[in-house]
């Protein structure tokens, strides 16, 4: 009991010494943001969402979480995925679920900002195959990567844009991906964006869809959002709704 009252008491102090700044996340958007956790901070971000994709149906992530610590402009990353797969077979629905491939890598910061120079930073990754389970086994690594790219376009407004790439065993060729977004501040409590994002890949049609989303700062250390988008060309995913909750905590005194 006397510990289980250490560590609650522990992580309220922690989570009440804020950095100078916000929390910065990379949701709700699928625009990964250019900026990293700052030094010595431990921040993660947990995301549940619905996605429909062919006729009836559909996918849930329950939850996706992304765990980051710090380093000087330079953040390391950890994520995994339990997901859920509804595939609506007659005569007998079908359920698969378990969890995603871990995926591991590390946010670089490359350049601040300067006059039409973006603040620019490069992400990558790749999956650990043996961390996962059941219809998700693999057998080989799967990387990616992308260079997050972030300007100012008005005193509380910012436009993102990620250029990557990301490789699976069900492509021989890569998965060329693109995001646009720009955020809005809504005072100092609120945020908004709108965003367009997509993939292209060698052999199969073009995936473009848009959305949207608004996030509410708890304070500066304690994050949740809201966001929803809709596929417009063929082959992209129907619809999606997601939820999301993000935190970050001090771990050492400097």
């Amino acid at each position: 009991m006397r510990t289980r009252f250490i560590f609650i008491t522990s992580l309220f102090i922690s989570l009440s010494c804020t950095a100078q700044e916000k929390i910065d996340t990379d949701r709700p958007d699928q625009t990964e943001s250019a900026f990293t956790v700052p030094r010595g901070y431990f921040q993660a971000e947990f995301g549940f969402n619905k996605e429909n994709t062919i006729g009836k149906d559909y996918s849930l992530v329950h939850p996706t979480a992304l765990f980051k610590y710090g380093f000087k402009k330079m953040e390391l990353r950890l994520e995994t995925t339990i997901s859920s797969q509804y595939e609506h077979v007659i005569p007998e629905p079908q359920w698969s679920r378990g969890l995603e491939p871990v995926e591991i890598g590390f946010k670089a910061a490359l350049c601040e900002e300067k006059g039409w120079r973006p603040k620019v930073s490069l992400i990558m990754h790749t999956t650990v195959p043996f961390l996962s389970s059941g219809v998700y086994k693999d057998s080989i690594m799967s990387p990616s990567f992308r260079f997050c790219l972030q300007h100012t376009t008005g005193e509380k407004s910012a436009l993102g844009v990620n250029l990557g790439a990301t490789w699976d065993r069900f492509k021989r060729h890569p998965q060329w991906i693109y995001t646009i977004a720009q955020g809005f501040d809504l005072g100092e409590k609120w945020y908004f964006y709108l965003e367009a994002f997509g993939s292209i890949s060698n052999g199969h049609r073009p995936e473009h869809s848009l959305d949207a989303g608004l996030a509410y700062y708890i304070s500066k250390d304690v994050k949740v959002d809201i966001s929803a988008g809709k596929g417009i060309s063929s082959e992209a995913p129907k619809s999606y709704f997601a939820l999301g909750f993000s935190f970050r905590v001090h771990t050492r005194t400097e």
